[in-house]
């Protein structure tokens, strides 16, 4: 498969910007779960930690979950 043409290389960074808000919103969320476990370890930190858990994992479940549709591009025509 030759991979120098234009096309396909402008695929691949399409398929990869497109995937790369998920993939941060999932390592940013599990270390925000990370950071909640660590925090809730003292009772002082309790509330804080067990909201960064639970914000973490939103984050997590957002990211994996989420159905985001890619822009139209300007010679698409349907």
């Amino acid at each position: 498969m030759d991979m120098t043409h234009p096309h396909s290389i402008r695929h691949i960074a399409s398929n990869v910007l497109h995937a790369l808000p998920r993939i941060a919103a999932v390592l940013i969320g599990f270390i925000l779960m990370v950071l909640g476990l660590g925090m809730s370890n003292t009772l002082v930190m309790l509330p804080v930690g067990l909201l960064l858990g639970l914000l973490g994992v939103l984050l997590v479940v957002g990211g994996l979950f989420a159905h985001v549709d890619k822009p139209e591009q300007l010679g698409d025509r349907r």
